[in-house]
């Protein structure tokens, strides 16, 4: 038998044991003959049904299947059987996680089944575990997909198409009859609804419900960045016009009903080119020295009904996304950009932390509730960063928001320089206390007017960035520590300690640039990563370790169940400071109002579901914010194909090989197949590709020169060639 008849027997035996497990499962209670069996399968030829009769012997000898009485089988009852969220690769095997196991289950790509990455599927667990350590198992009914609709590149015939999907997991195209085309043309991208996936049909039947655009303008790429990931990027016509009737006036009844506090000193401090400021710092002097501070947040919960149109969006949203060129907000821009926005010479309602504090930044006294506020000034960082350096009152013209040299009130400066001596004090006395300090450097792009990227540069957290920070920290741990202590249900952002394997493997790549860690006790390891990130900072490899070490921790997520913040060190810890663009948020200055009012503890399963959704929903922001980014490194790296740049190897796979270029920290993959010296092979422990005949190494850290070999806007994909390695000395 030929190779191909090979592979085609081994796949019709692989279909048909796939067929055979869905009839089987469709309806557990039945048993059923081969020859029912074949005819649900299509199985019409007498050498399809004898393989179908030596498969079902197969099964049975094997314990997956039963036979309850002489040629009659049936579904194994439901041992070995479990539900989970499958995680696809991009080599196309999967694995799905459960609640009840503690290891991951490895699904090989033949197992599938229909699937798609995120789906909550059935699965079935072999006996034996053939993958490694993980268990190995197979999909055998699809419970609920994640997502219905698709997007990507319309290929069209004479009489139907073909969905080339953006998403390098979904790996089928989509057959879109003709009559589901609607007003698509060739080579557009869209948004196609999965309608049906036949059971004989190698693709899904798809339907194209909205069309995006011509690939590569600017424009519909962002779109398609947002719909792959079901992410809006207008608001209904009901929402916006609901939100148009609110009465945003600021009035005397309602500020009878709060703190006054619009004569104390208030400022914000935010990026140069922000729209809304969502929070402000209050500074009050005392006669016997201490101070009092006030964090204010903007009263979002105030203008949203919990049972109007608004409420739904803004759940629904849950989040703002940040893109590279724009901001997708959470409310609409009435709220966001205006009623809610903390801006200078406005009187706005606020919702409060109001701190009494001595100069070593001990909090001698606290008060939470509602306030109306007087912001007296506006600065950007780069503003206060320079009150901080020279000391005194003068923004100079280079940073000046205004554009020209300017005096700020010397009141303010005062409270700016004293603020940021008490946040030094308290950021020390956080790491002391165990907190880790992640300042990752984050990619930012200079971009004409056709917001084409003509410039990386990296933006880093100075001081008057630390100091606002730290007196966010602080409103949100008191918060939380306020509710925490009263033991109501209450939402809570929680981040569990960091997993020990994946500490491993970081000790294994920073050890070839001279660093370890110490993992003794929590106390120990927490120094010696801040110590870590302390030693890189500059450094080429800074880069590469933070976003390892990064990788060490759990995901935060929102609870009700407090574990506390491993990150920050802290016990009890929400999320309080940003309304605005955090629907979390929203839920916490409810809750808190709702406590302060004497209101008893609210149901835990309503807030806990709320806060899986938050959760859910941040993470698919995070994915289309990075896919923005690498969206605008490929753009950026398409005017340099024929030059060479110095990388550091930023991780391996068995696929190949993946690289971050030093002076702009855009990456790509060099597959493996692009290895031409030698055959590679992947070895998991080291993380590293391993050359069978030379024993030449590709490992995690390692420096390499390379150029580029091919990119993909669609798929936002980058494919690099290696063409050096830099010797080290």
């Amino acid at each position: 038998m030929s190779k191909r008849k090979k592979r085609a027997y081994k796949q019709f035996k692989n279909e048909l044991t796939k067929g055979i497990f869905t009839v089987l499962e469709n309806d557990r209670d039945k048993s059923f003959n081969y020859k029912q069996i074949a005819s649900k399968l299509g199985l019409k030829d007498t050498k399809g049904r004898n393989e179908l009769i030596k498969k079902l012997g197969k099964l049975k000898k094997e314990k997956r299947i039963l036979e309850i009485e002489p040629g009659k089988f049936k579904a194994l009852v439901k041992r070995n059987y479990y539900k989970g969220i499958l995680d696809l690769t991009s080599s196309g095997n999967g694995y799905v996680i459960t609640e009840e196991l503690e290891d991951d289950v490895y699904i090989p790509s033949h197992a599938i089944n229909r699937a798609f990455d995120g789906d909550e599927v059935e699965i079935y667990i072999f006996p034996r575990r053939k993958h490694g350590k993980n268990p190995e198992g197979e999909i055998t009914k699809i419970l609920e997909r994640k997502k219905n609709t698709f997007v990507g590149l319309l290929d069209l015939e004479e009489k139907f198409g073909f969905l080339r999907p953006s998403d390098t997991k979904i790996y089928t195209d989509f057959y879109i009859p003709i009559e589901h085309i609607g007003t698509a043309k060739d080579g557009e991208l869209v948004i196609v609804e999965l309608v049906e996936w036949p059971q004989k049909a190698d693709s899904p039947v798809g339907k194209v419900i909205e069309v995006l655009g011509i690939p590569g303008e600017h424009e519909t790429e962002m779109h398609a960045i947002l719909a792959e990931y079901g992410l809006p990027y207008d608001f209904p016509l009901e929402v916006t016009h609901y939100t148009n009737t609110l009465n945003t006036s600021i009035t005397e009844d309602e500020i009878s009903k709060r703190r006054d506090m619009r004569k104390v000193l208030t400022f914000t401090i935010d990026p140069k080119d922000a729209k809304d400021f969502d929070d402000a710092l209050s500074f009050e002097p005392l006669e016997d020295g201490n101070f009092e501070v006030g964090v204010h947040i903007a009263d979002v919960s105030f203008y949203i009904d919990p049972d109007s149109v608004l409420e739904e969006e803004a759940y629904s949203r849950a989040t703002s996304v940040y893109l590279v060129d724009r901001v997708v907000p959470m409310l609409p821009e009435i709220l966001s950009n205006n009623a809610c926005s903390l801006r200078p010479h406005e009187e706005k309602y606020t919702f409060s932390a109001v701190f009494k504090m001595n100069p070593q930044g001990q909090i001698l006294d606290k008060w939470f509730g509602r306030t109306v506020t007087y912001s007296d000034a506006r600065f950007s960082y780069e503003e206060a960063q320079s009150i901080i350096e020279t000391q005194s009152n003068t923004i100079p013209q280079r940073v000046s928001l205004t554009g020209e040299q300017y005096q700020v009130d010397t009141r303010i400066s005062e409270a700016i320089i004293t603020l940021n001596d008490v946040a030094k004090i308290m950021r020390k006395r956080r790491m002391d206390a165990g907190a880790i300090s992640f300042d990752k450097v984050e990619v930012k792009f200079d971009l004409n007017d056709n917001n084409e990227p003509i410039g990386v540069y990296f933006k880093t957290s100075k001081e008057a960035n630390k100091l606002i920070e730290e007196f966010m920290l602080l409103a949100n741990r008191k918060v939380a520590e306020f509710i925490g202590k009263q033991k109501k249900t209450f939402v809570y952002r929680i981040h569990d300690d960091p997993d020990e394997e994946k500490l491993m493997q970081l000790q294994g790549v920073i050890s070839k640039f001279g660093y370890s860690i110490d993992m003794k006790n929590k106390k120990s390891l927490t120094s010696s990563l801040n110590n870590l990130l302390e030693d890189v900072q500059g450094k080429k490899e800074q880069n590469l370790v933070d976003t390892l070490t990064i990788r060490t921790m759990s995901k935060a997520m929102y609870t009700t169940q407090n574990i506390g913040h491993y990150g920050l060190g802290f016990d009890f810890y929400t999320h309080f400071t940003s309304p605005i663009r955090r629907y979390p948020d929203v839920m916490v200055h409810r809750l808190l109002q709702h406590y302060l009012d004497g209101g008893s503890a609210v149901d835990a399963e309503i807030i806990e579901r709320k806060c899986k959704h938050a959760s859910d929903m941040e993470i698919l922001a995070t994915n289309a914010e990075r896919d923005s980014i690498k969206y605008m490194q490929i753009k950026y790296m398409e005017e340099r194909f024929d030059e060479e740049f110095l990388g550091v190897i930023s991780g391996v796979t068995e696929w190949g090989i993946y690289v971050e270029i030093i002076e702009n920290k855009c990456e790509g993959m060099v597959r493996i197949s692009d290895l031409k010296d030698d055959y590679y092979e992947f070895d998991p422990n080291s993380f590293s590709m391993v050359g069978d005949t030379t024993g030449k190494t590709y490992q995690l850290g390692d420096e390499v020169f390379v150029k580029m070999k091919s990119f993909d806007l669609q798929k936002r994909h980058l494919d690099f060639v290696i063409t050096g390695k830099k010797l080290t000395n």
